[in-house]
């Protein structure tokens, strides 16, 4: 299955969260798409919770079901919580940490870099988005790349980078210096209705 490239706006709508992590598409309309948008009244069923959160997740890390149930599994594998081993997983990934560290303003923006091979790790080039990063490892940009235009502006707009993280804005490099706790991942998220849908 390959991955989503619809209407990011539209699909945020509908599961009622941001994607794109701005909070743009819920700002004019926090509603459902639709004819009957506003008045919707849908009860879902507790299945369909437990997919919905799971959509939820897979969407805004923008990744295909094959490689979502997979790190899924590997999560499972790991000590601790079963949910919380996944969200990590998710958050190590190459292209969500180029994000967080601001040299991107979307995820998507951040696996097209990624891909087009301007992401260097501890110095070596990597174009695989779904790379693991491990703790101590040193995310960069190659050095005819430090002077793309759209790198440049998400620097200047971003104004936050986590705690398990840190940003040397002059060298234009971060370094991943711990796996993220519970309290520092995304809120909105129940991974305890994901794990449950899988166990089904």
């Amino acid at each position: 299955m390959s991955r989503y490239t619809g209407s990011v706006w539209k699909k945020s709508r509908r599961l009622g969260i941001s994607l794109s992590g701005t909070g743009k598409e819920l700002d004019k309309r926090p509603y459902p798409p639709g004819q009957h948008g506003p008045n919707q009244r849908r009860k879902q069923s507790e299945y369909g919770l437990q997919q919905q959160e799971k959509q939820k997740l897979r969407f805004m890390y923008g990744i295909n079901e094959r490689q979502f149930r997979n790190l899924f599994d590997i999560a499972g594998k790991m000590k601790g919580i079963h949910g919380e081993n996944f969200m990590i997983l998710l958050e190590s990934r190459l292209d969500n940490l180029v994000y967080r560290l601001g040299l991107a303003r979307t995820r998507r923006q951040a696996r097209q870099l990624v891909n087009h091979g301007h992401v260097t790790v501890d110095g070596s080039r990597v174009d695989i988005p779904s790379y693991r990063v491990k703790p101590g490892q040193v995310i960069g940009l190659r050095e005819k790349s430090q002077n793309l235009n759209i790198v440049k502006e998400s620097i200047e707009v971003n104004n936050f980078v986590p705690e398990y993280l840190t940003f040397d804005e002059d060298k234009q490099e971060g370094t991943y210096n711990r796996y993220p706790e519970r309290s520092e991942l995304p809120a909105e998220i129940n991974e305890a209705l994901i794990v449950e849908f899988y166990s089904r």
